[in-house]
């Protein structure tokens, strides 16, 4: 004890220090509680630290006094060192805090660091790889910051200790505690801003247990050793770029925008201050420049606001290489992108020379299996050609090799993206160069993408430099290889945006144009029907007509139909029902509307070809589809110049008459049954005179009269209608035994399965009874087979359903007139047979009330 107290005393004098206690009476004070760091007991030693931190608090000097010094460094430092290896956690923690307090009291703490630096890397570095010797993580924390505030007092006087504070930095940087982790990182940070003269002989040391941290789970951990990395290899060996860049490229898609952000930051500034940055401007750039979409503002205005300040520091240092484009700046192209500022020319020659070694990197990743890397390259290639604008030309190839690929991608973010590229290189790159290009590529591949791409470079590009192509690109599109590559709808569409785009773009320049751009409207409208682009199809035709000043898409096919026709008629021989020249036929004939008669002499033919019996059956039945729609409405499509009669022979003779013949087979059947129907359009369209429903009678009524036995009973029932409109315009029986042979016919139909073609026989028998009545000459000649007709309908007479037995009345009805005596002598010989002897008991009486109102005439 005295040799304690001994050591205690001081130089006599007043010895005050600062607004604290005199210096010899705060080292009595604490001379008297020195003991007690010895003691045995646990409590003892508290107690002890407890009363010099009293001591100390209430004593200690401000500001920091040298006296202060002299007492701490000699009576307390290395004791308090001691007892940073106390058995008891609080008094290892009292210890730290009293090395704090002593620190920051003193007027040179750097004569405290021969001492205390050996102590702290034993106690957060331990021995070798194996445990700390600090086993309290809060206590580590404690220790971890007591060196920063050595750091931030030291300075540079810790240069020589450098090896030990990467050492302790190499251990607490990956400890399990992530608040120790986050301060190891700030003194990292600090220590090698504190002596940059030295830092980068074992700066290298610290950027692998840096970047096992980077990916810690907690936000704040991941900042922390992002800017701590930004400063060490600032101030450190700049070669640590390449081992980091990988690790901040994956921190740039963290979910936490301010990981985002620390990365802009760091990438930002070593791009501004690094010493040997023009090294890797090419690895840095594509960093920096992919926080330009950031989803959150904050991250893009930071990036935006460095990549300016870059880009003006960059242009004042080169500013000899740059005087001609400074001097002579050239200005922005007229169709620079709407609501897009311009980057600096320091920014814009800044990517163009290093967009070489940066491009590469980016076609390779845009197709990586990770969406967010392709998400992320798409939209850098997007940043990095509006920078390098008519540079592009170098890399054209490359570039749209890229953006085919990733114009496939099913992340519509990626295609946008490319999309955008597109239209850039449109804005920068004269048409004549990526023609070139584009136009070979699609016709090898036949692809969407290409197309895609296409039409997006179409869209970027301006009227004017776009004119003088107009009609190559357009007929190029019109190619059969090319608007016929493919059946598949997305191809389909995305032709049609081509289209659209040169019609955008183009304007009234289209003109020219006009017929191959409907050319593939066309088939575009035929091959893709089932795929909802109708619509679109039919709005991008009038767009059409509107740039040329037309009032319709009827005035295009007025204006084209003959061409379109012609264009049709070339292949028409050898067309099949899979033919998509089939399908371009329909789309022209129904939707031309009146215009379609005009080109008659067109579409009269390719019928009169393709409905020939040898041709392929599916391929014929969608003939007569075509044909029952335009006949259907024949006063308005066929005939609306009233030139068709003209081919009505051929019509009859040449294409229905040849399908109406029976052939075995349900196709055969299905035709017959279109060619009904086409027939019976062109009859109840009301545009063939009485003249020519007599001739088409003559030619077709035996056919018509074997298509009764149809299987089909749509063919059945307008069988019986085209034979009772025929029956109606029969003004003169010329050939007795073939007008005969019909009602048997017309009788066999009361026995139909359907009601509806019963119905329809018996208004066809009515009006072949009419055709004899009117026939006074030669009734007597029919008399036998009235009598045969009289006795079979009142068989039917007898029929369960109510609506057959009137229908059958009222063939009896108009019947009676031509025998009455005939007809009452049968139904008096069966009406006591008959179920129905109302029926026969009014017919009876209307044939009485007939008699009365013909003798009445007489007279």
């Amino acid at each position: 004890m005295a040799a304690l107290v001994t050591e205690a005393r001081v130089p006599e004098g007043p010895g005050a220090a600062g607004d604290g206690r005199p210096t010899q009476e705060l080292s009595q004070a604490v001379s008297r509680l020195l003991p007690g760091l010895e003691a045995d007991s646990k409590l003892s030693r508290r107690r002890a630290l407890e009363g010099l931190q009293r001591e100390l608090e209430e004593g200690a000097p401000l500001p920091p006094s040298a006296d202060f010094q002299e007492l701490f460094g000699r009576l307390l430092l290395a004791r308090l060192l001691r007892c940073l290896g106390d058995p008891a956690e609080k008094c290892r923690a009292l210890a730290v805090q009293l090395l704090r307090l002593g620190l920051s009291r003193g007027a040179r703490p750097q004569d405290a660091l021969p001492q205390l630096l050996p102590a702290l890397t034993q106690r957060l570095a331990g021995v070798g790889a194996g445990p700390l010797a600090e086993p309290c993580e809060e206590l580590r924390l404690a220790l971890v910051e007591l060196l920063s505030l050595v750091v931030q007092l030291c300075g540079r006087s810790l240069a020589p200790y450098l090896e030990e504070m990467v050492r302790i930095l190499r251990r607490t940087i990956v400890d399990p505690f992530p608040d120790v982790k986050r301060e190891s990182c700030k003194l990292a940070g600090n220590y090698a801003r504190s002596i940059p003269d030295h830092f980068h002989m074992q700066s290298e040391s610290l950027i692998a247990p840096l970047m096992q941290t980077i990916s810690h789970q907690h936000s704040k951990v991941r900042v922390a050793v992002i800017q701590a990395t930004g400063l060490v290899i600032q101030f450190g060996n700049a070669k640590s770029v390449d081992d980091v860049i990988s690790h901040f490229a994956q921190r740039l898609f963290d979910d936490v925008s301010q990981v985002r952000h620390a990365v802009t930051s760091v990438v930002g500034n070593w791009l501004l201050h690094l010493r040997d940055r023009y090294s890797f401007f090419h690895k840095l750039i594509p960093l920096l420049l992919s926080s330009f979409d950031d989803e959150i503002p904050e991250v893009t205005e930071l990036a935006v606001s460095l990549w300016e300040k870059i880009g003006l520091q960059w242009q004042k240092e080169n500013e000899d290489d740059l005087k001609d484009k400074l001097d002579f700046a050239s200005p922005p192209p007229f169709h620079y992108p709407k609501g897009v500022i311009r980057p600096g020319l320091g920014c814009r020659e800044l990517v163009f020379r290093n967009l070489s070694k940066i491009l590469p990197a980016i076609c390779n990743d845009i197709t990586d299996w990770v969406v967010g890397n392709r998400v992320k390259s798409a939209q850098l290639l997007a940043v990095l050609l509006l920078h390098a604008e008519d540079h592009i030309t170098q890399h054209l190839e490359i570039v749209l090799r890229t953006l085919y690929q990733a114009c496939s991608d099913d992340e519509k973010s990626v295609v946008s993206n490319c999309i955008k590229s597109a239209e850039l290189i449109g804005t920068f790159v004269n048409p004549e160069v990526f023609l070139k290009l584009i136009l070979p590529a699609l016709k090898k591949s036949l692809r969407p993408s290409c197309l895609m791409v296409l039409a997006a470079v179409i869209r970027g590009c301006s009227r004017q430099s776009l004119k003088p192509h107009l009609n190559s690109i357009a007929s190029y599109l019109s190619q059969t290889q090319i608007c016929q590559g493919s059946e598949d709808s997305h191809y389909m569409e995305q032709l049609l945006c081509c289209v659209q785009a040169l019609i955008q773009v183009g304007q009234e320049d289209c003109k020219e144009s006009s017929l191959q751009l409907m050319e593939v409207l066309v088939t575009v409208m035929a091959v893709a029907g089932a795929a909802g682009l109708h619509d679109k199809v039919q709005e991008t035709m009038n767009l059409l007509a509107l740039m040329q000043k037309y009032d319709g898409t009827l005035d295009l096919y007025q204006q084209h139909i003959d061409q379109l026709m012609e264009w049709l008629t070339l292949s028409h021989q050898n067309w099949n029902c899979h033919s998509i020249e089939l399908l371009q036929f329909e789309v022209v004939v129904t939707q031309s509307g009146p215009v379609l008669g005009k080109a008659l002499n067109y579409f009269i033919p390719i019928l009169k070809t393709c409905l020939q019996p040898t041709k392929d059956p599916q391929m014929r039945l969608k003939f007569f589809t075509i044909l029952s729609q335009v006949l259907l409405k024949a006063s308005s499509t066929v005939d609306s110049q009233q030139q068709f009669h003209g081919h009505l022979e051929t019509v009859i003779k040449d294409i229905l008459v040849p399908n109406l013949q029976w052939h075995a087979g349900r196709t055969a059947a299905a035709i017959r049954t279109t060619a009904v129907s086409c027939l019976w359009a062109l009859i109840h369209s009301e545009i063939l005179s009485s003249k020519q429903i007599i001739e088409i009678q003559e030619l077709l009524m035996p056919q018509i009269i074997n298509t009764l036995e149809e299987d089909s009973k749509m063919t059945r029932l307008m069988s019986c209608r085209i034979i009772n409109i025929f029956l109606k315009y029969c003004t003169d029986i010329a050939d007795a035994d073939k007008f005969i042979k019909i009602y048997p016919e017309l009788l066999k139909r009361l026995d139909d399965a359907s009601n509806e073609v019963r119905i329809a026989a018996t208004s066809s028998l009515i009006s072949w009874l009419k055709c004899i009545r009117n026939d006074d000459d030669k009734k007597s000649f029919y008399k036998g087979n009235i009598q045969y007709l009289y006795k079979e309908l009142l068989v039917h007479l007898d029929d369960p359903d109510n609506t057959i037995q009137d229908a059958v009345l009222g063939v009896l009805k108009e019947g009676s007139i031509l025998f009455p005596d005939l007809l009452v002598e049968e139904i008096e010989a069966v009406k006591y047979k008959h179920r129905s002897l109302v029926y026969c008991e009014q017919l009876l009486q209307h044939i009485q009330s007939t008699r009365v109102i013909f003798k009445r005439r007489k007279k």
